[in-house]
């Protein structure tokens, strides 16, 4: 609980359900599993060799996603007065995409994050940026 409480949008309250729904990491193959168990990626419609990538899937757990999204929120609207690695990305995104969709990368990005940390059982280092 502590170990993922570490990563930028994760509190206490989002770590310690992401653990209790969870469970053991190894139950997902990748952090793309964990993302896509989760609602955050998007939903996909193919059909003749067309690819149709719409908005996320809003499968699983509704609690957990919206921990996530909003954990996410709040982290993005610090990053426009830091300059850490992650604040500098999460910039760039919402120069290109809108803060929903942003939101959105974030909370998937620290989805798959967590799943790393649990499954492989490592302690969180922040993302160094050079200067």
């Amino acid at each position: 609980c502590q170990r993922i409480g570490k990563i930028p949008g994760i509190g206490p309250v989002t770590a310690s359900a992401l653990i209790a729904t969870i469970g053991k990491a190894n139950n997902f193959e990748n952090g793309r599993q964990l993302a896509a168990w989760l609602g955050l990626v998007p939903r996909q419609h193919s059909s003749g060799g067309k690819q149709v990538l719409l908005g996320i899937s809003k499968r699983g757990d509704t609690y957990l996603r919206t921990l996530l999204i909003h954990g996410a929120r709040a982290v993005l609207q610090s990053a426009k007065h830091k300059q850490d690695a992650v604040s500098s990305w999460a910039n760039q995104l919402m120069a290109r995409r809108n803060n929903n969709i942003a939101s959105v990368a974030l909370a998937n990005k620290n989805a798959r994050t967590v799943w790393a940390l649990l499954a492989k059982e490592r302690e969180y280092c922040a993302p160094i940026i050079s200067a």
